[in-house]
Parts: C-alpha cells; structure tokens; sequence
C-alpha cells in the first residue's frame, strides 16, 4: 500500500503521545528531546511501556521521563561496550602481529600460502594496503621514506592501522593451527575466538553508529563457548541472540588483558543506577549470584 503519514510538528508528536496514555512531566522539557533526539528514533524505547502496540496504548503509569532513562542507561551503556572492545582489539591485534611475525617473518601478511583461500588473501590484503595508503601515521611516513620493499610496513606496524573489521577478516583466513596460537593466550579454541571477533566487529559497529544495544536480538550471533569450564558455565544458552553472552566474553577477555579492571563494576553500577530489567538482554535471573560477577555485586557501596 501507499505511505500517506504525514510529518508531525514536536508539539503535535508531544500531543501524539499524551493522547496515547502517556504522562508528560515536564512539557518544555520533553519538547527538547524530541527535538534533539528524533520521535522515531525513541519509539523503540517505549515499546515495553505500551499495553497494546496495535493501538500504541501505553500502559498506566508509563511516562516520558522513564523511556528517557532507557534511552540514556543505553547511550552510557555503548560508551562501557566501547572501552571493553578497545582492549580486546588492541590486545588482538598485539597477539596476531606478534605470532605473525615470529612464525612467518616481518611481511608474513603479505605471503598467500598462509591464508586457506587465495583469493580471500588477495581481496584483504587489497583493503589493508588502501588502509596503509590512507593512513597519516608517522611511522607509515618514516617507512615509507626509509625503505623501497616491501611497499608495506612489518606486520607490527600494519596491525597499528588496521580496523577491527579487517583484523577479523586476516584472523578468519588463517590456517587453523596459526588460528589455534593466537587463540592459546586467551583459553580459547581458535573457532571461538574466530566467531566472537567477527560478532564483536558487529557490535562494535552497533555502538560507532549510536544503534540501540539495549534489548536487542543480534543478528550476528557467537559461537557459545564449552571451555574453559568457569567461562561456559556463566554462558546462558537460553538467549544466544542476546547481549548477556558478549558482556561475559568481554568480562572474561579483560580478567586476562586488565586484570584490575573495574569495568564489570562499572556495567553492574550502570543498570542499578538505571534500575534495568537485565533479564531484556538475556541475564539468567540468578546472574548476580555467580562468581564470575561476584566482585561487582561485592563491592556494592
């Protein structure tokens, strides 16, 4: 059928939304949201405050002030995914280029016959040197005024420009059992940690473009981890399209990377402060009660 919405002014989505049962606390207030936020961008928001989302019917008691502080537990909430993902792309990216370069030498990147698919090599190995040729890094620029071939900075260099996407893509073309070492650091098996880089690429992805995280069903999903033991069992199995499984495979990877981390302290204080239902991002209800996040409940107060 034919799209015939028109557009609404702010007063007239503010006016939308009381007709609809919801309570606005503050008028002025909630007109400067919707102007700087976006109606639509909000809806998915108030979805669990609706009683019937045929009719858009909000529940009694429902109000503005209340989808706001969803909306702002989950623009907090990408900022804390963030910082957990940066360590454990740095640490990945030290790990490849480090067994690259011991195993295979300083332009071990640049040799075909590691990567189980020619044509897979080829194609990244393209995306790297444009990344490489874009890159304003003095060390690119000390390189390149030093030295004729090859073309490209050593593995150690290259890893430093190299985006999170990219790094996922070399990880996944690699033999197995170069796979298997880099993996070994992390207790891993070299399938999981091939699997998680390439979903953590995804959520990570999620959060540089202001996407929700909060309640979301993941596309790209992980492969659900069987060792080591004490990380299998925190896994919830139940909600594998959930985000519960990546916090504890980021919890998990910064008890080795940062083993003074506060940062499962800091996501356990983000959804107290907030007072988020955890069980909307597939938390088992028991989860506060297992050790793996024993410490961040511990030290409350």
């Amino acid at each position: 059928m034919d799209f015939t919405k028109p557009a609404r002014t702010h007063q007239e989505q503010l006016e939308l939304l009381q007709s609809r049962g919801l309570h606005i606390e503050d008028r002025d207030r909630a007109l400067h949201y919707l102007r700087h936020l976006n109606y639509y961008r909000l809806t998915a928001y108030w979805l669990p405050f609706e009683a019937d989302h045929e009719t858009h019917r909000f529940r009694q008691g429902a109000s503005f002030d209340a989808i706001l502080n969803l909306y702002v537990f989950d623009r907090e909430f990408r900022l804390l995914l963030l910082d957990a993902i940066e360590r454990v792309e740095v640490s990945l990216r030290a790990g490849w280029a480090y067994h690259m370069a011991h195993q295979h030498g300083p332009h071990a990147y640049l040799d075909a016959s590691l990567s189980v698919r020619g044509d897979w090599h080829a194609r990244h190995l393209a995306k790297l040197e444009a990344e490489v040729s874009r890159s304003d890094e003095t060390f690119v620029a000390h390189y390149r005024n030093t030295y004729c071939r090859p073309a490209t900075p050593p593995v150690w260099a290259v890893c430093e420009v190299m985006s999170l996407g990219l790094l996922s893509r070399w990880i996944t073309h690699l033999r197995p059992h170069d796979r298997e070492a880099i993996a070994k650091p992390y207790g891993l098996n070299q399938v999981v940690l091939q699997a998680f880089i390439r979903h953590l690429t995804y959520v990570r992805n999620l959060c540089a473009h202001h996407s929700r995280v909060w309640n979301r069903r993941l596309t790209i999903t992980m492969k659900l981890p069987q060792k080591p033991k004490a990380l299998a069992e925190v896994i919830n199995t139940n909600e594998p399209r959930r985000l519960y499984n990546t916090l504890v495979m980021l919890g998990y990877l910064l008890d080795l990377i940062s083993p003074n981390h506060h940062w499962k302290q800091r996501l356990h204080d983000l959804m107290r402060t907030h007072g988020i239902d955890a069980t909307l991002m597939g938390f088992p209800t028991n989860w506060e009660d297992r050790d793996f996040w024993a410490m961040a409940v511990e030290t409350d107060g």
